[in-house]
């Protein structure tokens, strides 16, 4: 047996009952196990006491008939049926376990005890077997649902200590054998109804037997459970020396690994957070510096000569995708420390796209199409949703190709929730398809030979978390007709949802 020990308190679900569970199985194979064992006791007792039973009563009757008819004398040939009735009323009375009707045959001479000189239940298969056996026969016959007992018996004359000759005479004894299946009867209902309730108790240690089994087993899924929802410190009481013990035992070895091994990651990515954050923080002063520096340089560059003036245009170029780079890394490092706040207000979604756009110079030429009806509002963060528009316009017009559509629309998920659906498509070759379950992680490139992005490499990866901060969710694809398709969709009223 073995117990639970938490070091937080893990709250037990809910029983639940399955038809098939393990201690429906465990109860029809105990109850199954208990059952044959009865049925095959009971069957194994009825057939012993019954064959007991009948062998007694006919090795009785056989044993005397014969006796009776070795020490019976009778004239031969046989002419008169009143000297022979006589002698077989004899018989009949001298019957045992109870009196026979005794039958005589002799050629075609039929003679009895009873009213009827022939009987109906001897059958040609004794009378067969008495011709062919100087020591008679016997025979169990059931008529019209009454068994009876059918003895033959022929007599012989001795020509020899050895040797019996056949006289012809046959004599047959006939005995109902109804008080032995009354007997029979009434042992097949004892061990009928001795087997039912041995099932019944049988019911009382399986009970216990499931429920000595099932409790450690419920015990492990409620601490398997309990780690799964991030309480690695849980460990199970060890208590004997079977094999729910050793199960136990290498629970908690596992466990402890686990929870090294999770502190240990931890720990490590906490301090890569740490140092992004510290970076980031520590080259923000001095790229305020160079931005401010290389503006200036950048309106004297037209007075520089050509390779001058290129030298100082691409240090302007990469110093402002440095700085773009830290924000983005000081932004994913609020995400991963949990620091992000959803400031969320009700704002009219199309009016918030377009300013996006108008913001960034995106509508000035025929390169970003907006498809946005009025009407549609919403509870959003407006900083937030910028750089989810932002990103993915700017991602398309980057790795794209124009023109770029941004679709506005509302919808309903499976459950009835109403949501507001953004979807942004570009003319370009598309996504490749063995890169979309990783076209949202950090830095990943889609084009291997790609060694440098015009991005950060953060952008897709910051618009993720910022859907999902609104509770949303964000799919990437490829258009029937060829270019991406970036599809979001974030419920109507978030709620005021925080990371």
């Amino acid at each position: 047996m073995i117990t639970v020990r938490r070091a937080r308190t893990i709250t037990a679900p809910r029983s639940r009952i399955r038809a098939f569970g393990l201690r429906t199985r465990l109860l029809a194979a105990f109850l199954l196990v208990a059952a044959v064992s009865a049925g095959t006791t009971s069957a194994l007792t009825y057939r012993e006491a019954r064959n007991a039973l009948l062998k007694t009563t006919q090795d009785t009757a056989v044993a005397t008939f014969r006796e009776q008819v070795q020490q019976t004398g009778f004239g031969l040939p046989v002419i008169q049926r009143e000297g022979l009735e006589e002698v077989l009323r004899d018989l009949a009375r001298k019957g045992k376990p109870r009196p026979w009707v005794v039958f005589a045959e002799y050629g075609s001479f039929r003679a009895s005890s009873g009213e009827n000189p022939v009987s109906t239940v001897i059958t040609p298969q004794l009378r067969r077997a008495a011709q062919a056996n100087p020591y008679g026969g016997f025979e169990r016959v059931v008529k019209d649902g009454v068994p009876y007992l059918t003895i033959a018996m022929p007599t012989v004359f001795k020509t020899g200590p050895y040797s019996t000759l056949p006289s012809g005479l046959v004599l047959y004894a006939v005995m109902r054998m109804t008080d032995e299946q009354i007997n029979v009867d009434a042992l097949l209902t004892a061990a009928r109804d001795g087997a039912l309730p041995g099932l019944a108790v049988a019911l009382v240690p399986g009970l216990i037997a499931a429920r000595s089994v099932l409790r450690p087993v419920r015990e492990l899924r409620r601490a398997a459970r309990s780690m799964g929802s991030g309480r690695l410190d849980t460990r199970i009481a060890v208590r004997g020396t079977d094999e729910l013990a050793d199960l136990a035992a290498t629970f908690n070895e596992s466990a402890a690994q686990l929870e090294d091994s999770v502190q240990e990651l931890r720990e490590a990515e906490a301090r890569a957070r740490r140092f992004a954050s510290d970076v980031s923080h520590e080259l923000r002063t001095p790229l305020a510096g160079m931005l401010a520096v290389t503006e200036v340089l950048d309106e004297d560059a037209d007075h520089l000569d050509a390779d001058t003036a290129r030298a100082v245009r691409l240090v302007s170029a990469e110093t402002g995708k440095l700085a773009v780079l830290v924000e983005d890394l000081m932004e994913i490092s609020r995400f991963d420390a949990r620091a992000a706040e959803l400031n969320a207000d009700e704002v009219d979604v199309a009016e918030a796209i377009r300013k996006t756009l108008q913001n960034r110079h995106w509508t000035e030429d025929d390169r970003v199409h907006a498809e946005l009806p009025a009407g549609i509002r919403a509870r959003l963060d407006p900083r937030r949703f910028d750089v989810v528009i932002a990103n993915l316009v700017g991602n398309a017009l980057r790795h794209g190709g124009a023109p770029v559509t941004v679709g506005l629309r509302t919808g309903e998920r499976p459950k009835g929730t109403p949501v507001l659906i953004t979807v942004v498509t570009d003319r370009g070759p598309g996504i490749r398809p063995e890169s979309i379950p990783y076209i949202f992680d950090r830095f990943y490139k889609a084009d291997a030979a790609r060694t440098r992005s015009a991005g950060s490499g953060l952008g897709l990866a910051i618009t993720q978390e910022n859907v999902r901060l609104h509770g949303g969710t964000i799919r990437a694809g490829n258009r029937p007709d060829g270019g991406a398709v970036f599809t979001v969709e974030i419920p109507l009223d978030t709620g005021g949802l925080t990371a």
